[in-house]
């Protein structure tokens, strides 16, 4: 007897089956979720999960892949090889599985031994050696007119400028007037270099998006965020992060109101429909609504969740399954219901009620560093666990959601199994 024969197949029926129909076993609906009873043993429920983890995903190696080919080459002093990768990836919007954009994390890997001595440095109450910047703006010089060259330089004054600004929030720099003249320094330097480029004339959304970064921390240029991601985002509609980032930098507490994340979230929903149908919608409000209560007010429930299922009929990519079930499971979790009330609260409920067609209609792997990310605290500051904690951390967590999400449906001893072909449930022995 095939092995598939032991297991009951959450999927519909083909059309064209001879066999006639079973009825559909639906794990936690909303009949189990009224009924459960708070003393499930949640711990050994887990134990009855068959998951398959992936340490290390898809997403992570090609996001380590041009990292570090990026710094190789910047190692190597390579920066002709390295400017036609840039402009390559930007001329065919190469990117990660999770739509992170390649000529970025070119870039970053390309600037990270600088900065990460700067960063250093400022952590350890000095200042940076100017040697890194030095030879940067040298090499600028020699490469003049070549956007890759200077979108690269331009994002290292940037991140130093950012590892200042970061540090006196966090009390580890004296707030002085000379601190906050170098963050204007840099960020002032990054504005001229990359001021003569026109990302729409040149076809590249990485200058774009570097763009996008330097509005935020020029106070006179906040109003333009929304103008300037738009210009991203059409520039570059299938990569959901520059989305993600303007909802974050509309909230309140950066450079907008709820009333404009709204309007900036259909409207690129509707610039977008035909790639994303509502898809751009949810993008826009994901990590808002992670980061701040007050947008769970605002959020169409309705709209959001119409897109959440347009995302994920587009892009069958874990990752994104992953990042969109811990976002439900967890940010969205019932811990959160004790800050919230009235629409909030109702909203909130209804996101968090998607965990379980998520799970069991697309989940088939585990990604645990994206869910221990849904567990910390927005801007965490201090420095993370190991990344062995984290994958632990996460693949508690993700277990744990799921053994709550269905604990009545396996309280009789039986299990449920992930794979390819969809959630299974195996009977207790």
């Amino acid at each position: 007897m095939p092995i598939i024969s032991r297991f009951t197949l959450l999927r519909r029926t083909s059309p064209d089956q001879t066999e006639a129909p079973r009825p559909r076993f639906r794990l936690g609906g909303p009949l189990a979720r009224l009924r459960r009873k708070p003393d499930h043993d949640l711990d050994a429920m887990m134990k009855r999960i068959i998951l398959p983890s992936l340490p290390v995903s898809d997403e992570e190696m090609a996001r380590a892949t041009h990292q570090d080919l990026g710094q190789k080459l910047v190692r190597q002093e390579n920066w002709d090889d390295l400017a036609a990768r840039i402009e390559y990836a930007d001329d065919c919007r190469l990117a990660t599985p999770g739509g992170e954009a390649a000529s970025m994390l070119l870039a970053f890997g390309a600037r990270s031994d600088v900065v990460a001595a700067a960063e250093d440095a400022i952590h350890d109450g000095t200042f940076p050696d100017p040697i890194g910047i030095e030879a940067l703006e040298e090499m600028l010089r020699d490469h003049s007119g070549n956007h890759a060259c200077a979108l690269v330089v331009a994002l290292t004054h940037f991140d130093i400028g950012w590892a200042w600004q970061t540090a006196i929030e966090a009390g580890q720099v004296p707030d002085t007037p000379e601190s906050k003249l170098r963050i204007a320094s840099h960020f002032r330097r990054a504005d001229n270099i990359l001021a003569p480029f026109d990302p729409v004339d040149l076809d590249a959304p990485s200058v774009a998006a570097a763009q996008c970064l330097l509005l935020a921390a020029l106070p006179q240029a906040r109003h333009k965020v929304a103008d300037a991601y738009e210009r991203l985002i059409d520039l570059d509609p299938d990569s959901p992060r520059y989305m993600r980032a303007l909802g974050q930098h509309l909230l309140p507490a950066q450079f907008g109101d709820y009333q404009q994340l709204e309007i900036e979230a259909r409207r690129t929903a509707a610039r977008t429909g035909d790639l994303w149908g509502a898809g751009a919608y949810t993008w826009v409000y994901l990590d808002a609504l992670a980061q701040d209560d007050g947008a769970l007010s605002s959020v169409d429930p309705g709209y959001f969740i119409e897109g959440l299922k347009d995302i994920l009929g587009r892009k069958q990519e874990q990752h994104i399954v992953n990042v969109m079930t811990a976002f439900c499971a967890i940010a969205m979790g019932p811990d959160r219901a004790s800050q919230l009330t009235g629409t909030a609260e109702q909203t909130r409920r209804k996101l968090h009620d998607c965990t379980g067609w998520l799970l069991s209609d697309h989940l088939q792997e585990l990604h645990p560093l994206i869910w221990s990310q849904a567990l910390l605290p927005p801007r965490l500051t201090p420095a993370l666990p190991s990344r062995r904690a984290l994958i632990t951390r996460g693949r508690q967590a993700a277990l744990h959601a799921i053994a709550l999400q269905f604990a009545d449906d396996i309280a009789d001893g039986s299990s449920i199994a992930f794979s390819s072909s969809g959630m299974y449930r195996l009977p207790a022995l």
